[in-house]
């Protein structure tokens, strides 16, 4: 992949507007349309528009990747896809069909099925950015790589647009599955739990999960023998295509009714929190509304409950909580880092953006 489809103009006028910060010092805040200003810590800088890096800009369907410029909306690419009965099998959430490609890689955030064929970073095979010094670099490639070594366009994944300003990425797709079906289960949290991990052991085509209020459901995919063999040995109420797949694009997009209400809590001063676990950790005894998504794996939390507490609960748990939406965001969205992490992060910052030009603070206050 190179960046020659990309207007040398339009790239140059980035690469001069980045050059101009760096020698001023002025830091600059990367956006598209903006749909996750809410996510992580609070925007900063001059506003950067990557909107006018839109388009595709090569679509191999046979060859199952797809480059993308960084502005472009989400929704229209998945919609060249579908003309080819393929996706974005991560399933990112597309907020309202403002999400672009860039931010959704910045952001690093996956949907439903992504427990069962990975997030971003795995379907994420080559990209193009400009760093702080104003220079465009390049990437990774238009195929899986099956050598030794780091994939550094991998690092971009969830970075927050910290590390430079991605013009343009190519992305595995897949296939859409030949069949489809979701079944509903009433069982306690306890008992869905223990119910996904005895399923995630057997060799069944299970590719998402939720449970809420006492409801779980099951999304088969893939081969119609596979499907059909998995709804007769799993039982279940089967869920007619009309209502399930409002539920599951509801549930991607955060727009079903959990988060409803959970932006409604949080307008009142309540904390919507997104854990992170193993997917065998038990319930977590935390005062309000829990969703769990990827077999156990994510649980959502919208309470108004100390944020040490929930994180101390995380932790002990064996993973971690991110604060998602929340009016105050004071006690930090990201879970602290160790000091050899936060090493790490320090040192990859100024290996990219030495000058502290993109996106300041918005993983952490200090970098």
């Amino acid at each position: 992949m190179t960046a020659n489809a990309v207007s040398r103009d339009v790239l140059q006028a980035f690469a001069e507007r980045l050059r101009a910060a760096q020698m001023q010092r002025s830091p600059l805040r990367i956006t598209g349309h903006g749909s996750k200003n809410f996510y992580g810590e609070a925007p900063a800088g001059e506003p950067l528009s990557t909107l006018a890096l839109n388009g595709v800009t090569a679509y191999e369907p046979s060859e199952l990747f797809v480059s993308v410029l960084a502005g472009t909306p989400l929704v229209e690419v998945e919609a060249l896809l579908a003309q080819h009965r393929q996706r974005l099998a991560f399933e990112p959430p597309r907020f309202g069909g403002k999400g672009t490609v860039g931010g959704m890689v910045a952001a690093g955030l996956s949907g439903p099925a992504r427990a069962a064929l990975g997030s971003v970073r795995d379907h994420l095979l080559g990209a193009v950015l400009i760093n702080g010094r104003g220079e465009l670099l390049s990437f990774g490639g238009t195929v899986m790589k099956n050598v030794a070594g780091f994939d550094v366009s991998r690092a971009l994944a969830g970075s927050m647009g910290q590390l430079g300003l991605i013009t343009e990425v190519t992305l595995k797709v897949l296939p859409l599955p030949a069949a489809v079906a979701t079944l509903r289960f009433d069982l306690s949290q306890p008992d869905a739990l223990k119910a996904l991990n005895s399923w995630g052991g057997q060799p069944l085509p299970i590719e998402a999960s939720a449970w809420w209020d006492g409801a779980l459901l099951l999304r088969l995919a893939g081969a119609e023998a596979a499907v059909g063999s998995a709804r007769r040995k799993l039982g279940g109420d089967v869920i007619p295509p009309d209502l399930a797949e409002p539920f599951w694009t509801g549930l991607r997009d955060q727009t079903d009714e959990f988060f409803i209400g959970a932006e409604r809590a949080v307008a009142n001063g309540a904390r919507l929190w997104r854990l992170s676990l193993p997917s065998t950790a038990p319930e977590l005894k935390l005062r309000g509304e829990q969703l769990i998504e990827w077999g156990g794996a994510q649980r959502w939390v919208v309470t108004p409950m100390e944020p040490a507490a929930v994180r101390d609960a995380a932790a002990g748990a064996g993973g971690h909580a991110t604060l998602f939406r929340a009016l105050d965001k004071s006690p930090g969205a990201f879970a602290p880092l160790s000091p050899p992490l936060a090493a790490i992060h320090r040192r990859l910052k100024a290996s990219f953006d030495p000058h502290g030009v993109f996106n300041p603070g918005r993983l952490y206050p200090t970098l």
